[in-house]
């Protein structure tokens, strides 16, 4: 190894580390070594002794690379042969919570039983939602992790998650686990000991003798949870101190400015990638920076350091990427795939919240201005990168529609969310959504949603309507859900399909009957996955569910034929003639892919001068979702039907 700085005592050490192992299966180390050392180095910049800290690191590599699995090192060539696997238009993912997804009480054994299912809805990324061992609830949905080397013990053991992961990837499924970056339970080892009076944990922490320091971090500090948790201090009598909280009393963050914490974290990195997962969904990662006078998120520290941990995984396991969970703005999201100098050096993923919003906004204002001058600012990504696109998570909505975009198109922002925030609750005049209000925040009048997308699309109150003859309402119902992911699936990245949402799942109406759950209605939303719903869905194709059962399968299929839709390829939304249209271009060497959303429930034409003005002649494409030419009217324009998308391409 060659690397600058590193001192002989280090090389020694990882050449005793690595003496078992084949001769080629030492160089290859060597190599990765010398290609992200420099990476590595530079990402530490944030403490005193960055070279100090990386050796430590590269320690921890070598021998998480010494212990790591044949097939694993297999897989790990395979993805830098092949570095694009996760942006293909093929890779589509799906998002569950395991004991929701698995057969009732058969945990992590249960979800492998679930292959066939996901291999019938095309999908190649599984996120299974928090499962690491947690505090006793309450626990912030499993986002209070009491120890990162072990799951949940309701649903399995580490062997169970491993044999679950090596099930998969022979599936071509790759899996995705939570890494909560921020925080930890009070519980967790580290908080356990620093409460007992080892200084070593107490400096793992943000600790304050009294309210001096937190009151001066406070009046800069957004509140995360106004109603559950206010503020973001908390006094622990164990400690004696205030602790840093930003998310619940019981969830103490992590102090990365100390570089034992960032050891720490990637070696649970590295030992989780020899578990066989391969993408990390990087919780809460926008706060692991304190910085007096800022609200402490999205700080410059955040990409160093993040930079720092990716090169370590590259080093040992580069099957493994990153997901960055950071639901902010578009010029602050960005900079988590990576821009200036860590270009194509942070996370490979990151979701694309405004995305989900906009589609909202869209269906419920019958207007694309908003989101096309919204989505049309995003600055762009490395073409290493992709975007995570989804209709619905696990999440409530938040209605993320920036003042500023809002003025652009002569709109009242304040005044637009709380539109849609009445309009998705049901509380305005001809909405059908059924949606429930989360975090209703009566000085600044911001109101969250919970609530699943066939809610949220109205289906529930047009299926109890049939009774009356309002059949046509559970078409529209139908036809906006599949709008809104047809829209999803075709801006490029991984679209990923929230469990229930293929199958049109409603809210849970018994989603408060868990004491744990019972504040907290975004249960409504996490369903079980109902056997009987799926089987009806293939049962009948004609039903509702099963219309949109077919739909989600048959976007995934189409989506695999088309190389447009392949990630390093930019999605550029374009001013539509009819702001009932929404319009979004893909330029790729085999020609232009033109994809336009009738996002209302009346019949819309699109000139023909138009769509040739976007390089595509209306007389000679076809619509890629059916396989047939467009609907042209007698003048050429196109013509759309009802909540009707196309995606043009040239045959």
């Amino acid at each position: 190894m060659t690397p600058a700085g590193l001192t002989g005592s280090t090389r020694d050490e990882i050449a005793r580390l690595l003496a078992g192992l084949p001769a080629h299966r030492r160089t290859t180390f060597e190599l990765r070594v010398d290609r992200w050392w420099d990476d590595l180095v530079e990402g530490l910049a944030p403490y005193p002794e960055p070279t100090a800290v990386a050796e430590r690191v590269l320690l921890l590599a070598a021998a998480a690379y010494r212990d790591r699995d044949d097939d694993l090192h297999l897989l790990d060539e395979r993805r830098m042969l092949e570095p694009d696997w996760f942006q293909r238009p093929e890779m589509v993912g799906y998002a569950a919570y395991a004991e929701r997804f698995a057969p009732e009480g058969t945990g992590l054994p249960g979800v492998g039983e679930r292959v066939e299912h996901l291999r019938q809805l095309g999908v190649g990324y599984l996120h299974l939602m928090p499962l690491l061992q947690p505090r006793p609830a309450p626990n912030d949905g499993g986002y209070a992790v009491a120890d990162y080397r072990q799951v949940r013990a309701d649903l399995g053991t580490m062997e169970d998650l491993r044999a679950l992961a090596s099930r998969l990837r022979a599936e071509g499924i790759s899996l995705c686990l939570d890494l909560v970056l921020n925080h930890v339970a009070r519980e967790h080892a580290w908080a356990a000991a620093a409460r007992a009076g080892d200084e070593r944990y107490r400096r793992y922490f943000h600790v304050y003798p009294d309210r001096t320091v937190p009151d001066a971090y406070e009046r800069t500090l957004p509140e995360v949870f106004p109603d559950f948790a206010p503020g973001s201090f908390t006094r622990d009598d164990e400690l004696d101190g205030w602790v840093w909280t930003t998310f619940n009393t019981y969830q103490w963050d992590l102090a990365w400015d100390n570089p034992d914490v960032f050891c720490e974290l990637a070696d649970v990195i590295l030992f989780l990638a020899n578990q066989g997962v391969e993408v990390l969904r990087l919780d809460a990662i926008a706060f692991l920076w304190k910085r007096m006078g800022t609200p402490c998120q999205n700080e410059p520290e955040v990409h160093q350091l993040t930079q720092a941990l990716r090169a370590v995984a590259r080093m040992t396991a580069p099957a493994l990427i990153f997901k960055a969970e950071a639901i902010v703005g578009p010029n602050e999201v960005v900079h988590y795939l990576g821009q200036g100098r860590h270009h194509g050096k942070v996370s490979d993923l990151a979701y694309h919240n405004s995305l989900m919003v906009q589609v909202w906004s869209m269906l419920a204002s019958r207007d694309s201005r908003l989101a096309t001058h919204a989505l049309g600012r995003f600055p762009a990504v490395p073409t290493t990168t992709a975007w995570i696109t989804y209709l619905r998570c696990h999440d409530d909505i938040g209605w993320a529609i920036d003042d500023d975009d809002a003025r652009a198109v002569m709109l009242d922002g304040w005044g637009h969310r709380g539109f849609l925030s009445r309009w998705y609750s049901g509380e305005f005049e001809g909405s059908t959504a059924e949606g429930l209000v989360f975090q209703h925040n009566p000085a600044t009048g911001d109101m969250r949603i919970s609530g699943s997308a066939a809610s949220l699309a109205g289906l529930g109150t047009a299926l109890r309507r049939t009774d009356e003859g309002a059949v046509p309402a559970v078409d529209e119902a139908v036809a906006r859900l599949l709008l809104g992911y047809t829209v999803v699936f075709g801006w490029g990245g991984i679209p990923v399909v929230w469990s229930g949402d293929e199958v049109a799942a409603l809210n849970d109406e018994s989603w408060a009957a868990t004491p744990e759950h019972a504040a907290d209605n975004r249960w409504a939303h996490r369903p079980r996955l109902d056997d009987e719903l799926v089987a009806a869905a293939r049962r009948d194709p004609e039903s509702a569910v099963g219309r949109v059962y077919a739909g989600m399968r048959h976007l995934a299929l189409t989506r695999a034929s088309l190389p447009h839709l392949h990630a390093s390829v930019q999605a550029a939304v374009v001013a539509s003639p009819d702001p009932g249209i929404f319009a979004v271009v893909r330029r790729h060497p085999v020609g232009p892919m033109l994809m336009l959303y009738n996002i209302t429930e009346t019949g819309r034409e699109v000139p023909g001068w138009w769509i040739r003005e976007q390089g595509l002649n209306p007389a000679q494409v076809i619509d890629a979702l059916n396989g047939y030419p467009p609907h042209l009217a007698a003048d050429g324009s196109l013509y759309l039907s009802t909540y009707q998308p196309v995606w043009l391409v040239r045959p």
